[in-house]
């Protein structure tokens, strides 16, 4: 969202549980149903970005024109090697969410469209807001003894900062009460000079 132009607000949060929460202010995960899904039943494209691997900006005529990251492999992989993950969509005046359990959607809504059977996003309320939020607990018996290093994700944040120019990126680990704000420019030049 951020590469395309769509995005300049990003919160990512180390929370006292130790699980992360990451809220961008972009155009929130597409919600409809996918009614070329070939699963059964038929899913909402929020649902196939978080659970299968290749499937992120590729759902309507605003797909990306340039994308970054792993071909949308990085999201579905936290999914299922999560315990649990909490996806909030803020998306055209309505808030959506799902809850999945080691990449499984949990109290999956079932509804019958044209003859089809298709598994919506559950809708829980409206909002003037837009964007995505992603809230996860890494799954302790596939990582053993997880601790997130501050000082580790910031150099990762400050880096993604001086690449996406005009992006502000926050990040806040309320264990330890410590928060940086990263909203730097200037691409590769701008970060070698900070070097």
């Amino acid at each position: 969202e951020a590469l395309a132009g769509y995005c300049d607000d990003i919160l990512v949060t180390i929370h006292a549980d130790n699980s992360i929460s990451v809220i961008d202010n972009g155009r929130g995960i597409p919600t409809g149903v996918k009614m070329d899904d070939k699963h059964d039943p038929k899913r909402s494209a929020a649902e196939i970005v978080m659970t299968e691997l290749h499937a992120g900006g590729k759902f309507d005529q605003n797909s990306y024109k340039v994308s970054g990251g792993l071909h949308g492999v990085g999201v579905s992989c936290v999914n299922a090697l999560s315990s649990w993950l909490r996806l909030t969509v803020k998306r055209d005046g309505r808030k959506y969410f799902m809850e999945f359990h080691r990449g499984v959607p949990q109290e999956r809504l079932i509804e019958e469209v044209k003859g089809e059977r298709v598994s919506p996003i559950r809708q829980v309320g409206e909002t003037e807001h837009r964007g995505t939020e992603v809230h996860f607990l890494a799954d302790q018996t596939i990582f053993g003894n997880i601790e997130y290093h501050y000082d580790i994700l910031a150099k990762r944040m400050r880096e993604l900062s001086f690449l996406n120019n005009g992006v502000r990126i926050r990040l806040i680990d309320q264990r330890s009460g410590k928060e940086e704000d990263f909203a730097f420019g200037g691409g590769v030049r701008g970060f070698v000079e900070y070097v």
